[in-house]
């Protein structure tokens, strides 16, 4: 069964971004059955161009994305999610919608990139340090027995990997 994870910042414009495209990624090169999506409390509308170029420089494909609310995962039909991981501080401390099935949250928080000092080229590598980063514990992530992990023992685990 797929194990669906929500990553959610406030704008869903960078963070949350890079979290999808690199769970994604690695979760197909090797071959788990796990799918991310991204979303935010306040989404920018747009997907900010230095997390697309980043993404696109690690290989990952991102035809589709979209900058969307959390509201999409709340409502009848949206994917039941197993995980939900919050990647920037407001976000954190935002009063989440109720998501249906209870899922497992955790919060791993990363600096915003955006407000990166340095111009263009401070940017860019700030951008490529975060995706490096949080692609680092999707791997650590995709590395847990998901399917055979009751919630209490993935609670455990996501908070490990928070610590790391």
């Amino acid at each position: 069964m797929t194990t669906n994870v929500l990553i959610l910042c406030t704008h869903n414009s960078a963070r949350s971004v890079l979290g999808e495209g690199m769970l994604n990624h690695w979760a197909r090169k090797l071959g788990k059955d796990v799918r991310a999506f991204s979303a935010g409390s306040a989404p920018s509308g747009r997907i900010n161009p230095f997390a697309i170029g980043t993404l696109q420089d690690a290989g990952v494909d991102v035809g589709g994305y979209r900058s969307k609310s959390w509201d999409e995962f709340t409502g009848e039909g949206a994917p039941g999610m197993r995980i939900v991981i919050t990647v920037c501080d407001s976000a954190a401390a935002e009063q989440c919608p109720y998501w249906p099935g209870s899922p497992v949250k955790v919060h791993w928080g990363y600096a915003d990139p955006s407000n990166a000092s340095g111009g263009d080229e401070g940017k860019r590598l700030a951008f490529a340090l975060t995706r490096q980063a949080i692609g680092y514990r999707m791997l650590q992530l995709l590395a847990l027995p998901l399917d055979s992990m009751r919630d209490a023992e993935l609670q455990d685990a996501l908070d490990k990997i928070a610590r790391s």
